[in-house]
């Protein structure tokens, strides 16, 4: 009898310890610059004094580390293989940023074995106490392994161009999503646009075409310009939010980071529980 009063309240205690909140940055095909924006919205959120953890998670062909100008000691997959601490796996970036790089050796990270499995969500659960935000930069596109992390997340934000096959990308990844979790906040970031105007007009033609026929709300994050301050800033291998803090791209991610901050005060979750919770419970189901 004590012994069940102990672990219950265990669990309760563990339940009300802070926990991230865990976003997930995805975009239907590769090439949309998801994973810049990932990299300097992180950033952002770090210059607003929040504590970030940003995990590549496309493994294999992930480059977080690029981006920050930097190189991991250390990657996930060395921590799965080697069983490794998650501390012996973060990195510090620009601005406080803490970043894990995700490394080569796995053809994936969704689709190894039940132990490896197991010690990662064990390692994220200890990691997930300290950060206010960890975010995933996912692959391009979506699997039936990799939906699992995108639908235990707390929020999504889909990256996607004007470019009408990135447009139909983005429309399908946002169907597969809610396919399975017809509750996730996502939101839809216009990058690339030739002018903010013509970007702004896009997206709202985009959010009526998912309401429309996927009968669902999305919100509307930001729009962002080409400009060549990016291609300045993967050249000189440091994010341009760095780089070239006054140029338009820089302070669009600045408003696009202001607008996810404000429009999130109040912003319910989707359920009490936590992403090592949610993400269990979907592999748990899987395996029935």
């Amino acid at each position: 009898m004590i012994h069940d009063q102990a672990a219950g309240l265990r669990r309760t205690l563990e339940r009300n310890q802070k926990q991230a909140k865990a976003i997930s940055f995805v975009s239907g095909k590769g090439g949309v610059g998801k994973s810049h924006i990932a990299v300097n919205f992180s950033l952002e959120l770090c210059k607003q004094g929040q504590k970030v953890l940003l995990i590549d998670l496309d493994i294999g062909m992930g480059n977080i580390e690029i981006l920050l100008g930097l190189h991991a000691k250390r990657t996930i997959v060395d921590m799965l293989n080697d069983e490794l601490s998650v501390y012996d796996i973060i990195e510090l970036g620009p601005n406080k940023l803490h970043y894990i790089a995700g490394g080569t050796g796995l053809t994936s990270l969704f689709s190894i074995d039940e132990r490896k499995m197991n010690y990662f969500l064990q390692q994220f659960h200890i990691v997930a106490q300290e950060y206010d935000y960890i975010i995933f930069d996912m692959g391009a596109g979506a699997s039936q392994s990799s939906i699992d992390f995108i639908l235990a997340s707390d929020e999504c934000i889909v990256v996607t161009t004007p470019e009408p096959t990135a447009i139909t990308d983005a429309y399908s990844m946002i169907k597969y999503i809610i396919r399975y979790e017809k509750t996730m906040p996502i939101y839809v970031v216009m990058n690339r646009t030739e002018n903010i105007k013509k970007g702004l007009i896009t997206i709202n033609q985009f959010k009526k075409m998912i309401s429309k026929f996927l009968h669902v709300e999305v919100k509307f994050l930001g729009v962002l310009p080409e400009d060549k301050a990016v291609s300045s800033a993967v050249i000189h291998q440091s994010p341009f939010s760095l780089e070239r803090n006054k140029s338009p791209i820089a302070r669009s991610i600045v408003q696009l980071t202001e607008n996810y901050s404000n429009r999130h005060e109040g912003f319910n979750l989707k359920d009490t529980t936590t992403f090592v919770e949610r993400l269990r419970g979907l592999i748990n189901n899987k395996g029935r």
